[in-house]
Protein backbone atom coordinates (compact mmCIF):
# COMPACT_ATOMS: atom_id res chain seq x y z
CA UNK A 1 0.00 0.00 0.00
CA UNK A 2 2.78 2.37 0.92
CA UNK A 3 4.68 1.55 -2.28
CA UNK A 4 1.58 2.31 -4.38
CA UNK A 5 1.10 5.60 -2.57
CA UNK A 6 4.73 6.57 -3.19
CA UNK A 7 4.46 5.71 -6.89
CA UNK A 8 1.31 7.79 -7.19
CA UNK A 9 2.99 10.67 -5.33
CA UNK A 10 6.02 10.60 -7.63
CA UNK A 11 3.75 10.46 -10.67
CA UNK A 12 1.75 13.42 -9.43
CA UNK A 13 4.66 15.87 -9.24
CA UNK A 14 5.70 16.03 -12.85
CA UNK A 15 4.29 19.38 -13.81
CA UNK A 16 3.81 22.80 -12.27
CA UNK A 17 0.11 21.98 -11.99
CA UNK A 18 0.95 18.85 -9.97
CA UNK A 19 3.17 20.83 -7.61
CA UNK A 20 0.53 23.57 -7.31
CA UNK A 21 -2.08 21.00 -6.27
CA UNK A 22 0.29 19.56 -3.68
CA UNK A 23 1.13 23.03 -2.31
CA UNK A 24 -2.45 24.23 -2.38
CA UNK A 25 -1.71 27.25 -4.56
CA UNK A 26 -2.20 28.23 -8.20
CA UNK A 27 0.17 27.10 -10.98
CA UNK A 28 1.05 30.78 -11.54
CA UNK A 29 2.17 31.11 -7.94
CA UNK A 30 4.37 28.02 -8.30
CA UNK A 31 5.89 29.37 -11.51
CA UNK A 32 6.65 32.72 -9.91
CA UNK A 33 8.01 31.10 -6.75
CA UNK A 34 10.42 28.83 -8.64
CA UNK A 35 11.55 31.82 -10.71
CA UNK A 36 12.31 33.71 -7.47
CA UNK A 37 9.76 36.44 -8.12
CA UNK A 38 9.16 38.79 -5.18
CA UNK A 39 5.43 38.83 -5.97
CA UNK A 40 5.27 35.62 -3.93
CA UNK A 41 5.95 36.12 -0.22
CA UNK A 42 9.13 34.61 1.15
CA UNK A 43 7.42 31.99 3.31
CA UNK A 44 5.32 30.63 0.42
CA UNK A 45 8.30 30.74 -1.92
CA UNK A 46 10.45 28.70 0.44
CA UNK A 47 7.64 26.17 1.06
CA UNK A 48 7.14 25.62 -2.66
CA UNK A 49 10.87 25.26 -3.28
CA UNK A 50 11.12 22.77 -0.41
CA UNK A 51 8.28 20.70 -1.89
CA UNK A 52 9.93 20.83 -5.30
CA UNK A 53 13.22 19.59 -3.81
CA UNK A 54 11.47 16.91 -1.79
CA UNK A 55 9.76 15.46 -4.84
CA UNK A 56 12.69 15.96 -7.23
CA UNK A 57 10.72 18.37 -9.37
CA UNK A 58 12.58 20.34 -12.01
CA UNK A 59 10.84 22.95 -14.16
CA UNK A 60 10.48 22.11 -17.82
CA UNK A 61 13.47 23.91 -19.33
CA UNK A 62 12.14 23.70 -22.86
CA UNK A 63 8.86 25.36 -21.89
CA UNK A 64 10.73 28.02 -19.96
CA UNK A 65 12.95 28.73 -22.93
CA UNK A 66 9.94 28.99 -25.22
CA UNK A 67 8.38 31.55 -22.89
CA UNK A 68 11.53 33.65 -22.64
CA UNK A 69 12.52 33.11 -26.30
CA UNK A 70 15.95 32.02 -25.11
CA UNK A 71 17.59 28.70 -25.92
CA UNK A 72 20.24 28.74 -23.19
CA UNK A 73 22.76 27.73 -25.86
CA UNK A 74 25.73 29.63 -27.30
CA UNK A 75 27.13 28.62 -30.66
CA UNK A 76 30.92 28.31 -30.77
CA UNK A 77 31.95 28.23 -34.42
CA UNK A 78 35.34 27.59 -36.01
CA UNK A 79 35.28 28.86 -39.63
CA UNK A 80 37.93 27.26 -41.82
CA UNK A 81 37.78 29.12 -45.09
CA UNK A 82 41.52 29.40 -45.59
CA UNK A 83 42.48 26.18 -43.80
CA UNK A 84 39.98 23.51 -44.72
CA UNK A 85 42.08 20.57 -43.53
CA UNK A 86 42.66 21.90 -40.04
CA UNK A 87 41.05 19.95 -37.20
CA UNK A 88 39.48 20.93 -33.90
CA UNK A 89 42.20 18.89 -32.21
CA UNK A 90 44.64 21.67 -33.10
CA UNK A 91 46.18 22.76 -29.75
CA UNK A 92 45.24 26.41 -30.26
CA UNK A 93 41.57 25.57 -30.86
CA UNK A 94 41.48 23.22 -27.88
CA UNK A 95 43.08 25.80 -25.58
CA UNK A 96 40.70 28.56 -26.66
CA UNK A 97 37.68 26.24 -26.62
CA UNK A 98 38.46 25.07 -23.09
CA UNK A 99 38.47 28.63 -21.74
CA UNK A 100 35.31 29.59 -23.64
CA UNK A 101 33.35 26.54 -22.49
CA UNK A 102 34.42 27.09 -18.87
CA UNK A 103 33.20 30.70 -18.96
CA UNK A 104 29.92 29.84 -20.68
CA UNK A 105 28.94 26.85 -18.57
CA UNK A 106 29.79 28.68 -15.36
CA UNK A 107 27.14 31.19 -16.43
CA UNK A 108 24.52 28.50 -17.01
CA UNK A 109 24.78 28.18 -20.79
CA UNK A 110 25.16 25.08 -22.92
CA UNK A 111 27.44 25.07 -25.96
CA UNK A 112 26.82 24.05 -29.55
CA UNK A 113 30.16 23.52 -31.30
CA UNK A 114 30.52 23.72 -35.08
CA UNK A 115 33.51 23.36 -37.35
CA UNK A 116 32.41 25.08 -40.55
CA UNK A 117 33.87 24.95 -44.03
CA UNK A 118 32.36 28.10 -45.62
CA UNK A 119 31.12 26.50 -48.83
CA UNK A 120 28.44 29.14 -49.49
CA UNK A 121 27.96 32.83 -48.78
CA UNK A 122 25.20 32.15 -46.27
CA UNK A 123 27.18 29.79 -43.98
CA UNK A 124 26.96 32.23 -41.07
CA UNK A 125 23.33 33.14 -41.85
CA UNK A 126 22.46 29.49 -41.31
CA UNK A 127 24.03 29.55 -37.86
CA UNK A 128 22.53 32.78 -36.53
CA UNK A 129 19.09 32.17 -38.08
CA UNK A 130 18.81 28.56 -36.88
CA UNK A 131 16.82 29.49 -33.77
CA UNK A 132 19.08 27.15 -31.81
CA UNK A 133 21.41 29.68 -30.18
CA UNK A 134 21.23 32.91 -28.19
CA UNK A 135 24.55 34.16 -29.53
CA UNK A 136 27.64 33.13 -31.48
CA UNK A 137 31.34 33.12 -30.69
CA UNK A 138 33.72 32.68 -33.62
CA UNK A 139 37.16 31.23 -32.97
CA UNK A 140 38.94 33.09 -35.74
CA UNK A 141 37.83 35.12 -38.72
CA UNK A 142 39.65 32.95 -41.28
CA UNK A 143 39.27 34.60 -44.69
CA UNK A 144 35.61 35.29 -43.92
CA UNK A 145 35.95 38.85 -42.63
CA UNK A 146 33.43 40.29 -45.12
CA UNK A 147 30.83 37.60 -44.34
CA UNK A 148 31.16 38.28 -40.60
CA UNK A 149 30.80 42.02 -41.16
CA UNK A 150 27.65 41.50 -43.22
CA UNK A 151 25.95 39.41 -40.52
CA UNK A 152 27.06 41.74 -37.72
CA UNK A 153 25.08 44.58 -39.28
CA UNK A 154 21.86 42.76 -38.44
CA UNK A 155 22.81 40.30 -35.68
CA UNK A 156 24.20 41.83 -32.51
CA UNK A 157 25.15 38.89 -30.24
CA UNK A 158 28.20 37.95 -32.31
CA UNK A 159 31.82 38.17 -31.15
CA UNK A 160 34.90 36.88 -32.95
CA UNK A 161 38.47 36.11 -31.99
CA UNK A 162 40.61 38.03 -34.45
CA UNK A 163 41.66 41.41 -35.75
CA UNK A 164 39.99 44.78 -35.32
CA UNK A 165 40.19 47.01 -38.39
CA UNK A 166 39.16 50.67 -38.80
CA UNK A 167 35.40 51.03 -39.14
CA UNK A 168 34.75 47.42 -38.17
CA UNK A 169 31.14 46.55 -37.31
CA UNK A 170 31.54 43.24 -35.50
CA UNK A 171 33.08 43.01 -32.05
CA UNK A 172 36.39 41.19 -32.01
CA UNK A 173 38.84 40.23 -29.30
CA UNK A 174 42.43 39.51 -30.18
CA UNK A 175 46.06 40.36 -29.79
CA UNK A 176 47.72 43.30 -31.50
CA UNK A 177 49.21 41.06 -34.17
CA UNK A 178 51.21 43.84 -35.80
CA UNK A 179 52.91 44.56 -32.45
CA UNK A 180 53.40 40.83 -31.90
CA UNK A 181 55.05 40.40 -35.27
CA UNK A 182 57.27 43.38 -34.51
CA UNK A 183 58.36 41.77 -31.22
CA UNK A 184 59.24 38.57 -33.07
CA UNK A 185 61.23 40.48 -35.67
CA UNK A 186 63.03 42.54 -33.05
CA UNK A 187 64.00 39.39 -31.16
CA UNK A 188 65.50 37.83 -34.27
CA UNK A 189 67.32 41.04 -35.19
CA UNK A 190 68.72 41.25 -31.65
CA UNK A 191 69.87 37.64 -32.05
CA UNK A 192 71.98 38.81 -34.99
CA UNK A 193 69.71 37.74 -37.82
CA UNK A 194 69.98 39.78 -40.99
CA UNK A 195 67.97 37.54 -43.30
CA UNK A 196 64.70 36.27 -41.90
CA UNK A 197 62.02 33.94 -43.23
CA UNK A 198 58.34 34.10 -42.23
CA UNK A 199 56.46 30.78 -42.18
CA UNK A 200 52.69 31.12 -42.51
CA UNK A 201 49.71 31.68 -44.79
CA UNK A 202 49.21 35.45 -44.96
CA UNK A 203 45.73 35.20 -46.54
CA UNK A 204 44.31 35.23 -42.98
CA UNK A 205 44.21 38.81 -41.59
CA UNK A 206 45.79 37.89 -38.24
CA UNK A 207 48.75 36.17 -39.85
CA UNK A 208 49.15 38.95 -42.40
CA UNK A 209 49.45 41.44 -39.54
CA UNK A 210 52.14 39.29 -37.90
CA UNK A 211 54.09 39.24 -41.14
CA UNK A 212 53.73 43.01 -41.48
CA UNK A 213 55.09 43.38 -37.95
CA UNK A 214 58.22 41.44 -38.86
CA UNK A 215 58.57 43.62 -41.97
CA UNK A 216 58.36 46.74 -39.78
CA UNK A 217 60.98 45.45 -37.32
CA UNK A 218 63.43 44.70 -40.10
CA UNK A 219 62.86 48.10 -41.72
CA UNK A 220 63.38 49.86 -38.38
CA UNK A 221 66.66 47.97 -37.99
CA UNK A 222 67.79 49.25 -41.38
CA UNK A 223 67.85 45.82 -43.01
CA UNK A 224 67.47 46.10 -46.80
CA UNK A 225 65.51 42.91 -47.41
CA UNK A 226 61.95 42.15 -46.35
CA UNK A 227 61.41 38.75 -44.72
CA UNK A 228 61.16 35.85 -47.11
CA UNK A 229 57.50 34.81 -47.01
CA UNK A 230 57.07 31.03 -47.09
CA UNK A 231 53.44 29.95 -47.25
CA UNK A 232 52.55 27.18 -44.85
CA UNK A 233 49.22 25.72 -43.79
CA UNK A 234 48.14 25.20 -40.20
CA UNK A 235 46.73 21.73 -40.90
CA UNK A 236 49.00 19.21 -39.19
CA UNK A 237 48.73 16.56 -41.92
CA UNK A 238 50.45 18.75 -44.52
CA UNK A 239 52.36 21.26 -42.41
CA UNK A 240 55.53 19.20 -42.00
CA UNK A 241 55.80 18.33 -45.69
CA UNK A 242 55.40 21.98 -46.68
CA UNK A 243 57.99 23.19 -44.18
CA UNK A 244 60.40 20.43 -45.23
CA UNK A 245 60.00 21.46 -48.87
CA UNK A 246 60.75 25.10 -47.97
CA UNK A 247 63.83 24.16 -45.91
CA UNK A 248 65.17 21.89 -48.64
CA UNK A 249 64.66 24.60 -51.27
CA UNK A 250 66.54 27.09 -49.06
CA UNK A 251 69.40 24.63 -48.54
CA UNK A 252 69.61 24.06 -52.28
CA UNK A 253 69.58 27.82 -52.87
CA UNK A 254 72.40 28.27 -50.37
CA UNK A 255 74.52 25.42 -51.69
CA UNK A 256 73.96 23.33 -48.55
CA UNK A 257 73.94 26.30 -46.18
CA UNK A 258 70.84 28.09 -44.91
CA UNK A 259 70.59 31.51 -46.57
CA UNK A 260 68.48 32.76 -43.66
CA UNK A 261 69.48 32.78 -40.01
CA UNK A 262 66.09 33.32 -38.40
CA UNK A 263 62.50 32.11 -38.76
CA UNK A 264 59.43 33.95 -37.51
CA UNK A 265 56.57 31.45 -37.45
CA UNK A 266 52.87 32.32 -37.63
CA UNK A 267 52.10 29.89 -34.80
CA UNK A 268 53.79 27.78 -32.18
CA UNK A 269 52.84 24.59 -34.02
CA UNK A 270 54.54 25.84 -37.18
CA UNK A 271 57.59 26.88 -35.16
CA UNK A 272 57.90 23.54 -33.35
CA UNK A 273 57.46 21.63 -36.61
CA UNK A 274 60.17 23.78 -38.22
CA UNK A 275 62.55 23.01 -35.34
CA UNK A 276 61.96 19.28 -35.85
CA UNK A 277 62.49 19.53 -39.63
CA UNK A 278 65.72 21.47 -39.08
CA UNK A 279 66.93 18.89 -36.54
CA UNK A 280 66.35 16.12 -39.10
CA UNK A 281 68.80 17.99 -41.34
CA UNK A 282 71.34 18.52 -38.54
CA UNK A 283 70.65 22.25 -38.38
CA UNK A 284 70.88 23.32 -34.74
CA UNK A 285 68.39 25.70 -33.14
CA UNK A 286 69.38 28.28 -31.97
CA UNK A 287 73.04 27.65 -32.83
CA UNK A 288 72.71 27.80 -36.61
CA UNK A 289 69.25 29.30 -36.89
CA UNK A 290 66.89 31.05 -34.45
CA UNK A 291 63.14 30.37 -34.36
CA UNK A 292 60.32 32.42 -32.81
CA UNK A 293 56.76 31.11 -32.53
CA UNK A 294 53.43 32.79 -31.85
CA UNK A 295 50.70 31.95 -29.26
CA UNK A 296 52.62 30.60 -26.24
CA UNK A 297 50.65 27.39 -26.08
CA UNK A 298 51.43 25.11 -23.12
CA UNK A 299 53.45 22.91 -25.49
CA UNK A 300 55.87 25.75 -26.22
CA UNK A 301 57.53 25.46 -22.80
CA UNK A 302 57.85 21.68 -23.18
CA UNK A 303 59.44 21.61 -26.63
CA UNK A 304 63.15 20.89 -27.12
CA UNK A 305 64.59 23.45 -27.35
CA UNK A 306 62.00 25.41 -25.36
CA UNK A 307 60.30 27.79 -27.75
CA UNK A 308 60.75 31.55 -27.72
CA UNK A 309 57.36 32.87 -28.69
CA UNK A 310 54.90 35.75 -28.69
CA UNK A 311 52.28 35.24 -26.01
CA UNK A 312 48.60 35.78 -26.60
CA UNK A 313 46.68 35.77 -23.32
CA UNK A 314 44.14 33.21 -24.50
CA UNK A 315 42.42 32.91 -21.12
CA UNK A 316 41.88 36.67 -20.84
CA UNK A 317 40.82 36.81 -24.48
CA UNK A 318 38.22 34.09 -24.03
CA UNK A 319 36.78 35.84 -20.98
CA UNK A 320 36.63 39.15 -22.86
CA UNK A 321 34.76 37.42 -25.70
CA UNK A 322 32.19 35.95 -23.32
CA UNK A 323 31.78 39.26 -21.45
CA UNK A 324 31.19 41.13 -24.71
CA UNK A 325 28.71 38.50 -25.89
CA UNK A 326 26.68 38.60 -22.67
CA UNK A 327 26.61 42.39 -22.81
CA UNK A 328 25.26 42.27 -26.35
CA UNK A 329 22.69 39.62 -25.46
CA UNK A 330 21.54 42.00 -22.72
CA UNK A 331 21.14 44.83 -25.21
CA UNK A 332 24.24 46.75 -24.14
CA UNK A 333 27.07 48.03 -26.29
CA UNK A 334 30.33 46.10 -26.29
CA UNK A 335 33.17 47.02 -28.59
CA UNK A 336 36.32 45.24 -29.64
CA UNK A 337 39.21 44.47 -27.31
CA UNK A 338 42.85 44.46 -28.41
CA UNK A 339 45.24 42.67 -26.07
CA UNK A 340 48.92 43.51 -25.85
CA UNK A 341 51.29 40.70 -26.86
CA UNK A 342 54.32 39.69 -24.79
CA UNK A 343 57.65 38.26 -25.83
CA UNK A 344 58.37 35.03 -23.95
CA UNK A 345 62.11 34.48 -24.25
CA UNK A 346 63.24 30.87 -24.10
CA UNK A 347 65.89 28.77 -25.80
CA UNK A 348 64.99 28.73 -29.52
CA UNK A 349 65.95 32.40 -30.04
Amino acid sequence: MNENFMEQDVRRVRTIADLAELAGVSPGTVSRALAGKTLVNEQTRQRIKALADEHGFRPNQMASRLRTRRTGVIGVVVPLGHERRQHLSDPFFMTMLGHLVDALTENGYDVMLSRVIPDAEDWLDRVVDSGMVDGVLLIGQSNQYDAIERIARRYRPLVAWGVTLPGQVHAAVGTDNLAGGRLAGERLVAHGCRRIAFLGDTSAPEIRARYDGVVAAMAEAGLPDAPLQLSCHLASDIMEQEIAAHIDALLQQGGGEMPVCGIAAASDMIAMTAVRVLADRSIAVPGALAVVGYDDLPLAAQAVPRLTTIRQDIAAGAQAMVDALFARIGGEEAGSVVLAPDLIARDSA
